[in-house]
């Protein structure tokens, strides 16, 4: 059964790792149609029991080309359907194996949309996934209140070590915050030569590696959580070009001066548009994150608005004075979710260009 914070019980049927017997975290949802073996090993979700609104989950199964991380960082996985017999030529697993093999607790036959009703109006929940059903529910609600998730997301999701993808173009430092692989691809297909750091990296470490241009990525949690990412990166800013990608856009604003703040029930999916105030151009968009940047907090940082989200018009994009810092808050790289969005990675190396140039 599913124990939500709110007193909500939701039976359904185990799979994945059962073993695990409970597993308590945030409870999302996400509403791609497809992509949920991106979803699942995108370490953004660190901390998070993940409710996909689309109804029948692994049918095409799970391949080896299209993690987003080698492990799963899930709390939880719930579906209306698992597919137990998937069909597709790439297929290497079904989800039920994936799951066991990464030790997340799935559950299914829940009404997701009634669970997204919920989450929609209450904002999002802690749960807890247990295959206890005779277990007292007041017992349950207890525990869930007394314990945390929200602990170490990042360091938890960030490399330990220091490691570099070669190239021939220019020297880009990834500051990992969780990072998919999709956005180490789209710098690598760009010829740029990639050293990727631990989130706690100091900026005098930084600046021995010379970098052209400091990238920060996605990542879990709260952006006020790792104020000390904010602070190595923010003597950097204006001095050497920057991009940040979710949880790297965050940290760019709070090391700027601006403030963040935490969304009702956030933005996942892959369908999200997004209008790109120096274009006038909409992009459908893929994202995933629960916090934002407070619009109001800008003024004096230096920071200007470029990218808006249309249904709820938060922040999606920044700009700085200096023409050297930008950041967006949804995936340019994707996956899951549409490819329209990948010309910001050209923008990210033209401003290396022409700083060079200069």
């Amino acid at each position: 059964m599913l124990v939500l914070e709110d007193g909500n019980v939701l039976y359904g049927c185990a799979f994945g790792a059962t073993d695990n017997k409970k597993s308590i975290g945030e409870v999302v949802f996400n509403t791609s149609m497809t992509g949920y073996q991106e979803v699942l090993t995108d370490p953004s979700y660190c901390g998070q029991i993940v409710t996909m609104t689309y109804p029948l989950i692994g049918n095409y199964g799970l391949n080896a080309e299209d993690l987003e991380c080698m492990f799963s960082h899930v709390s939880g996985f719930v579906v209306k359907e698992a597919s137990i017999h998937p069909s597709n030529w790439r297929s290497l697993e079904s989800i039920d194996e994936f799951l066991k093999a990464h030790g997340v607790m799935g559950i299914a036959g829940i009404d997701t949309r009634m669970l997204t009703r919920i989450i929609r109006v209450h904002g999002t929940l802690k749960g807890m996934i247990t295959t206890n059903i005779d277990a007292d529910i007041s017992t349950l609600l207890a525990e869930l209140q007394q314990t945390s998730y929200m602990y170490d997301q990042v360091s938890r999701v960030s490399t330990k070590n220091i490691f570099r993808s070669p190239g021939n173009g220019y020297r880009v430092v990834l500051i990992d915050m969780g990072t998919k692989l999709g956005i180490h691809h789209e710098l690598l297909k760009r010829g740029c030569d990639v050293t990727v750091v631990p989130y706690n990296t100091t900026s005098e470490q930084i600046q021995r590696l010379q970098p052209d241009g400091i990238m920060i990525s996605n990542g879990p949690g709260d952006p006020k959580s790792v104020m000390q990412t904010a602070e190595q990166i923010r003597p950097f800013i204006g001095k050497l070009p920057m991009y940040g990608i979710c949880l790297g856009h965050q940290l760019i604003a709070l090391a700027a001066g601006a403030n963040t703040i935490k969304l009702k029930f956030g933005h996942r999916g892959g369908n999200n548009p997004v209008k790109d105030l120096r274009t006038n151009r909409v992009y459908i968009t893929s994202q995933n994150h629960g916090y934002t940047v407070d619009k109001e907090s800008l003024h004096g940082t230096g920071l200007q608005v470029s990218h808006i989200n249309l249904n709820d018009d938060t922040v999606e994009g920044l700009v700085h004075d200096s023409g050297l810092l930008a950041s967006v808050q949804y995936h340019p790289e994707a996956a899951p979710g549409p490819l329209d969005s990948g010309y910001l990675f050209d923008e990210f190396v033209d401003t290396i260009k022409k700083w060079k140039a200069e």
